[in-house]
């Protein structure tokens, strides 16, 4: 325990539970499991959101912090973000999910394929929109947990497209909002330069208990090789997306 948790009792206990400023709870290498159970969220739809934008360089960062110091008051001034578009860069991260149901059924959600699938039948995961350019509004994944005792796990895990290794140069977040209870945070904040696919979280059902679990682990393959790393031992070819 940290000197400053001895002046503010209960400080330590209160992070892992979540950020009361901002209503959110954040899922880290140490604290990486939350139970929507337990949070009272089993009901509506479970709400998962990418959203990312491009990481300056080590150079630029430096000579923006040097700037600061000679200028010291563009310490309280917030940096602007700038939204990127095709011009810019060419990274196209993607969201999808694997999912294995309750009866056995496995699949996928995702942009390829035009694998959307459907919120109110199975898979009860449906995909909106195809986010190409890092758009603040990101690419949303719709889970029906009105049906969760027909799901047995879910793995959500992000890709980029378009085969250019480009994790390193995004902040990318995924945001997951509960139908109640706070919203839950997770940074892929981890350096992997040559990784083209990560696996985000875990959802389990657990003795009718869901719990989410960080993951946040990268690979260098694609979907091939995070089904054989959580063993959905699904069937796996080429695809594309369709054109917009």
């Amino acid at each position: 325990m940290a000197f400053w948790d001895n002046l503010w009792p209960g400080r330590e206990s209160q992070f892992e539970s979540g950020n009361a400023a901002t209503n959110s709870i954040v899922l880290t290498r140490r604290h990486a499991t939350v139970s929507l159970t337990k949070q009272g969220a089993l009901s509506g739809n479970l709400r998962v959101n990418l959203s990312w934008r491009m990481r300056t360089s080590d150079i630029e960062g430096r000579a923006r912090q040097s700037g600061r110091l000679l200028h010291p008051f563009k310490l309280f001034q917030p940096e602007a973000v700038q939204a990127h578009t095709q011009g810019v860069v060419n990274v196209d991260l993607d969201l999808g999910c694997m999912y294995e149901l309750t009866d056995g059924t496995k699949g996928v959600v995702q942009p390829l394929g035009d694998l959307l699938g459907d919120l109110n039948g199975p898979p009860y995961i449906r995909l909106s929109g195809d986010d190409r350019f890092g758009a603040p509004s990101g690419e949303t994944l719709y889970v029906n947990l009105d049906k969760r005792e027909n799901i047995k796990r879910l793995m959500v895990f992000v890709y980029i497209y378009d085969q250019t290794p480009a994790f390193d140069r995004t902040h990318a977040k995924v945001t997951l909002y509960p139908g109640n209870g706070p919203r839950i945070e997770i940074d892929l904040d981890e350096r992997a330069p040559q990784a083209r696919s990560c696996a985000v979280f875990t959802v389990e059902n657990v003795k009718d208990e869901l719990v989410v679990r960080r993951e946040v682990k990268f690979v260098y393959g694609f979907q091939s090789e995070l089904d054989r790393m959580y063993g959905f031992g699904m069937q796996w070819g080429r695809g594309y997306k369709s054109r917009t």
